[in-house]
């Protein structure tokens, strides 16, 4: 008999915090919402969550406010969200740092897969590989195999020590079994200015920084590191058609919170940022700023950032990898 009122108040329990929760997703929001973005403005991370911020305040009928928190390499723009109230009025824009930073900077005082929580996916641009238009390289096969033939001799810049455009040099280098030489830069514009002016052989980069240089053919791209082709470089092929089988290296977009934050709430962000994304207008903008589009609900969302860490992790580690 007490068993069975045990049960009872335990589904009497369970029944109210239901309905709470569910009251609280209903009347959420009651003020402004916040979306940090760990990186100054103009960027790209900060270009998609003004897309996606102006489309989730006019579903949910509150300005989404963009802050930016710029610094130490996204460290604290991330930091003030993993310590802020879990309560849905405090999001993150989060990238590839989110994924990469805890083995980057072991003395973190917050943890990417730990403190926060996974509301929504976004999408993600594939790295591109380029080269000068008057390099020799034609094909990734053909530069794979000359860096295979003169170790050392082939040099590849990025925008800096631990930034998605090394860690992903260091996988190519181990996924093609060659050995180059990663020549860091204080930011992307002096890599690319470098390697415009011959004095780089290669970059993994995110093709947005570089499309413009593609289309002026003053940069000629080998390979795009994804499973498909980019609609706006139709004739560049994959990493995988260019021979390097199942390499990806992608830049990537998402929502997180703070942990903690209520399902309920989770929930219904989720929704309604999958909704934004469908909207064609939302859809073209996030487009033609070079966003591939893919929606994720927040437990596949949380499943590829572990992945992301898991991965880039082991790179970190094995490449010794330290940040400028």
């Amino acid at each position: 008999m007490r068993a069975r009122c045990w049960r009872v108040l335990l589904a009497i329990v369970v029944t109210l915090l239901l309905c709470a929760s569910s009251a609280l997703a209903q009347d959420y929001p009651a003020h402004p919402v916040r979306v940090v973005v760990p990186f100054a403005a103009g960027g790209a991370v900060d270009v998609v969550a003004r897309i996606v911020g102006q489309a989730l305040s006019e579903r949910l009928k509150q300005p989404v406010v963009i802050e930016n928190k710029p610094g130490a390499s996204s460290n604290i723009g991330m930091e003030a969200v993993a310590k802020a109230a879990p309560d849905g009025y405090t999001l993150l824009m989060a990238s590839n740092g989110i994924a990469t930073n805890n083995a980057l900077f072991p003395t973190l005082s917050f943890n990417g897969r730990n403190d926060f929580t996974p509301v929504a996916r976004i999408g993600y641009a594939p790295l591109v590989f380029v080269v000068p238009a008057s390099s020799p390289y034609r094909t990734l096969s053909a530069l794979i195999a000359d860096a295979r033939a003169h170790p050392g001799k082939l040099t590849y810049g990025s925008a800096g020590n631990g930034t998605s455009g090394h860690l992903t040099g260091e996988l190519f280098k181990t996924a093609a079994g060659i050995d180059v030489l990663h020549v860091p830069y204080k930011g992307g514009a002096p890599a690319i200015t470098d390697l415009l002016g011959e004095r780089l052989s290669f970059m993994p980069i995110n093709p947005i920084e570089v499309l413009a240089h593609i289309k002026a053919q003053k940069l000629r791209a080998l390979a795009v590191a994804s499973d498909r082709r980019l609609a706006y470089l139709p004739d560049v092929p994959t990493t995988s058609e260019a021979g390097l089988r199942g390499f990806e290296a992608t830049v990537w977009w998402g929502l997180v919170a703070p942990a903690k934050t209520p399902a309920a709430l989770v929930t219904r962000l989720n929704d309604e940022v999958n909704t934004s994304l469908r909207d064609p207008a939302v859809a073209k903008r996030l487009e033609d700023a070079g966003v591939v589009i893919t929606p994720q609900l927040p437990e596949q969302f949380g499943q590829f950032i572990a992945a992301q860490t898991e991965l880039w992790s082991r790179v970190v580690h094995t490449g010794n990898i330290r940040p400028d």
